[in-house]
């Protein structure tokens, strides 16, 4: 077994490439494990506009490509591959993964959060041609578009809302009769003149009419059997995150919805461990504070090896 590490960063979105930047900078070699999804959520968005520097936008696959060649540069190493299991109960830290076990001084977790989706092969294939699941992000390619946000809870309504700045009319699909979000957001999309409901409602396919982008989609109601397409040119799929976390379910502190807990920058509980991006924010969930949480991890990471 080699050598314990520096820095080991598991996961390679704006996070983990962001803290491998630093590191790599501070002479800590670091090595990131890029993990199954290497790039995070940015790899199946198309145009990002909102990431500051890119005046036209840039792809998203295109930003994680430069991100990951400027770590690289200055010496991060990048392994393909996941990690199996992590032993944070002693030092150095014990991470497996396909290759074998790697020991690391410090490990810096941004595995991100996945969006939970509907489970349609037509989602999948319209992701990122008029399938999201990020308003803030892709909202402002719909203006003056008829669109539908899925869901029912206070994401959902949250999204539906801000839509509006955009968008011509906003559907809110829900599977039931009542909406699980808090009073005031309800009652901020029920006096909303632009949001409509389509109640007890599932969504059957995504349409695209062959086009390659969205048309419409395909409802039934749960009460009544009765099967419509509703026309929009874009679906918000806002039925919540699953944090990834489930590696150090016994070993970090996570609050009840599995995200990881940090406190005084990107320190969890277990020191030498450091958290960053979507894996501890359910709040803002933007390429840019992912970046910069992945900044203070390694920063802190940096300090602690320093002392």
């Amino acid at each position: 077994m080699s050598a314990p590490r520096n820095v080991v960063i598991i996961g390679s979105g704006p996070a983990g490439l962001t803290a491998a930047l630093y590191t790599a900078r501070a002479n800590l070699s670091p090595l990131v494990i890029e993990g199954l999804e290497a790039g995070g959520q940015l790899m199946i968005t198309t145009a990002v506009e909102n990431f500051p520097g890119f005046t036209e936008g840039v792809m998203g696959p295109d930003l994680m490509a430069s991100m990951r060649a400027q770590a690289a540069r200055f010496g991060a190493e990048m392994v393909q591959g996941n990690v199996s299991e992590v032993d944070l109960s002693a030092r150095p830290f014990r991470i497996t993964t396909g290759d074998g076990v790697v020991l690391a001084r410090t490990v810096i977790v941004a595995t991100g959060a996945s969006a939970k989706l509907l489970g349609l092969p037509s989602e999948r294939k319209l992701m990122g041609h008029g399938v999201s699941t990020c308003a803030t992000c892709d909202g402002f390619f719909f203006r003056g578009k008829p669109i539908a946000v899925v869901g029912g809870g206070d994401s959902a309504v949250e999204e539906a809302t801000f839509l509006t700045r955009f968008a011509t009319h906003v559907t809110l699909v829900h599977r039931r009769d009542t909406l699980r979000a808090s009073k005031i957001m309800q009652d901020k999309a029920f006096a909303n003149p632009k949001i409509s409901f389509e109640w007890d409602s599932e969504v059957l396919s995504i349409e695209d009419g062959g086009s390659g982008a969205v048309t419409g989609m395909h409802l039934r109601n749960l009460r009544t059997g009765e099967e419509k397409t509703l026309p929009v040119d874009g679906v918000f799929v806002a039925i919540g995150h699953t944090p990834n976390t489930s590696l150090f379910a016994g070993q970090l502190a996570m609050d009840e919805s599995g995200y990881l807990i940090t406190s005084n920058g990107a320190k969890t509980n277990v020191p030498g461990v450091f958290a960053c991006g979507d894996v501890q924010d359910h709040i803002y969930r933007q390429a840019i504070t992912a970046a910069g949480s992945g900044c203070m991890a390694a920063l802190d990471a940096e300090r602690f090896l320093a002392h």
